[in-house]
């Protein structure tokens, strides 16, 4: 291996070591109390090091959220290209969130970070593109799922579909929030999902349209 590839692969390790050394201080103390010189002092590097990478502690958060959502984003793939029905996608959406979110810290990081950058989302209009273009397709994404429920008579046809993504995302940010204070030996991450179960089910029944068949909406049946 040359110098310069060398030099790159240190680039690339060194960045990844930031980056990582910043999730896990998010995670112990909280997006507002970590800073640039935490994390610098936990990667045993300079502050100034850290800043040839990161120029900003929003545009470090902003590459975490980011690394974050396109995980998530992968899980989903498979929504798009089986051609699944509404339903079918909605249930898959939700098997492969609970999924990652049990298993990785990924999408408490998604709602820490962006509550942060930007308090007004996931409150916001889907037509207002932000910064994120992973986050911006997971928002498309259950948007679409939700116009396709729609079409098939799950949802009732009067339902607004961008409003029903923000109550969705509103009130997982919401529960994420929560987890996220809970000690870890209090077994955080089940009883989140526990109660995003059971708000998001509440949730779907409220979109059905009326005369539905309720066994139709239970998220959890294959």
């Amino acid at each position: 291996m040359g110098i310069v590839e060398r030099r790159e692969r240190e680039k690339i390790e060194r960045r990844k070591a930031i980056l990582d050394c910043a999730r896990e201080l998010i995670l112990t103390q909280g997006v507002q109390r970590v800073s640039m010189e935490e994390i610098a002092r936990k990667a045993e590097l300079s502050k100034a090091t850290v800043y040839l990478y990161f120029s900003s502690k929003e545009i470090l958060l902003n590459e975490i959220c980011e690394e974050a959502a396109r995980v998530f984003l992968e899980h989903l793939r498979p929504i798009s290209e089986a051609g699944l029905t509404g339903m079918k996608a909605l249930k898959y959406f939700w098997r492969n969130y609970v999924e990652l979110f049990g298993n990785s810290s990924e999408m408490i990081i998604i709602f820490m970070v962006r509550n942060f950058i930007d308090p007004g989302l996931p409150i916001v209009s889907l037509e207002e593109q932000s910064k994120s273009p992973n986050i911006d397709a997971i928002l498309d994404t259950i948007k679409t799922i939700i116009d396709q429920c729609k079409d098939e008579g799950i949802f009732d046809p009067n339902l607004d579909s961008t409003m029903a993504t923000r109550l969705l995302l509103s009130i997982f940010s919401i529960i994420v929030e929560n987890a996220s204070r809970i000690p870890q030996e209090a077994g955080k991450t089940n009883m989140a999902i526990e109660e995003m179960l059971n708000t998001f089910q509440i949730i779907i029944r409220g979109f059905a349209r009326e005369g539905i068949d309720r066994f139709c909406l239970d998220i959890t049946e294959s």
